[in-house]
């Protein structure tokens, strides 16, 4: 589906002069070793025994009972580190090792992605520094300080909105600065190969639903920020019959001018070095984004998402910040099973569909609910 770094219309690199050797040599590397069998080896070796995979594609009947259909949960939140982000860290690590790189710079919105990326880097003995905004590493402090027990060096972001997009813009400077460190991106935003990359390294997730489930579901649904985790559950789905859902984040609204909904919002553009929707003023200046939800705080989307949008090939909704807590608070009560902010809004699509009993419907939950206990305690009135 990707021809020459863009699906479709959407991708490339659009990086300064500087950094272009540096993404060459990754895409080079990445071309290479991703179809070596030492490397694969490796690379599944690690996801078995050292992440816990395959996490369990789970049966949830009280859900089912809920919604009259078949409602399966991808448990992504049971992997080592508590989310789907370990994944991609740990590919991305073993490519930054044969590469011979021996720093790695990383940015983050939740913290999970930042939680991956030391865990990854303690594990090969490879400094790291995270940069995270500063409203986020207050409203994420538990991530935070996992990652600071991890070693590594978490840098605030205190320009803009001071979350995931300035934290970007930091790493991306702090990579101007020292090329000859290995940046790990989180999501399939970014220059090319980056977007084609993380999504390899996801597609773990939908190849485990195929064969767990033996069949082909009626719908995948995913929550979307850049769009990593529904890249991942997406992947060997987008030719099939399953109507895959991408779910973004409404904030306060779409309308209400505090929203993460770029498919909603925006409009074509380039956001860190690659050509998608994003949010933006008529003179092309970015818009800042709100949710309640740090991972989804975000104005732009991977391009393999603008091109499904485009093409018909998934739908996307956006789901407010009330309604995530509601679904939150539900699946938690029905399940047992407390979800992070960024998957309780792929909960709340639910609600917003009506199913046949036959309905197999599959719900990829992204991530575990410890980081976001003072934001459930405060807007939940635990």
């Amino acid at each position: 589906m990707i021809s020459k770094g863009y699906y479709g219309n959407y991708g490339g690199a659009f990086i300064p002069e500087l950094l272009r050797p540096n993404v060459v040599e990754l895409q080079k590397a990445f071309e290479t070793l991703s179809t070596q069998e030492a490397f694969k080896t490796e690379f599944y070796s690690l996801l078995r025994d050292y992440v816990g995979r395959p996490t369990p594609l789970y049966k949830a009947n009280n859900l089912s009972e809920r919604f009259g259909a078949q409602i399966y949960l991808k448990r992504e939140d049971l992997c080592h580190t508590g989310a789907h982000k370990i994944n991609n860290t740990l590919g991305q690590i073993l490519l930054a090792k044969h590469m011979g790189k021996r720093h790695v710079i990383a940015e983050t919105g939740a913290g999970q992605h930042g939680v991956a990326t030391a865990t990854a880097c303690a594990l090969m003995d490879i400094p790291c520094t995270v940069y995270m905004g500063e409203k986020d590493i207050a409203r994420q402090a538990p991530n935070v300080a996992r990652m600071k027990m991890l070693g590594a060096e978490v840098v605030a972001a205190t320009s803009g909105s001071k979350t995931l997009k300035d934290a970007t813009n930091e790493a991306i400077r702090a990579w101007i600065n020292r090329p000859d460190a290995y940046y790990l991106i989180g999501s399939v935003v970014g220059p090319h190969p980056y977007p084609e990359m993380v999504a390899y390294f996801q597609s773990v997730i939908s190849d485990e639903i195929k064969k767990q489930l033996n069949q082909v579901p009626d719908y995948i649904i995913a929550c979307v920020g850049g769009g990593s985790n529904a890249a991942g559950a997406f992947y060997h789905f987008i030719d099939s019959e399953t109507q895959l859902i991408g779910v973004e984040a409404a904030g306060e609204g779409v309308d209400s001018g505090k929203s993460a909904a770029t498919l909603a919002l925006g409009t074509p553009g380039v956001l860190h070095a690659s050509y998608s929707y994003m949010m933006q003023n008529e003179d092309g200046q970015v818009l800042e984004p709100h949710s309640i939800s740090a991972g989804l705080d975000y104005p732009g989307i991977g391009p393999l998402h603008a091109h499904l949008f485009e093409t018909g090939k998934a739908q996307f909704t956006a789901i407010t910040d009330q309604e995530a807590l509601d679904a939150a608070l539900q699946l938690t009560r029905l399940e047992g099973i407390i979800p992070a902010l960024e998957s309780a809004h792929a909960m709340a699509q639910l609600d917003k569909m009506t199913f046949a009993a036959t309905d197999i419907v599959v719900v990829n939950l992204s991530g575990r609910g410890d980081k976001d206990m003072s934001t459930y305690s405060k807007f939940l009135d635990l």
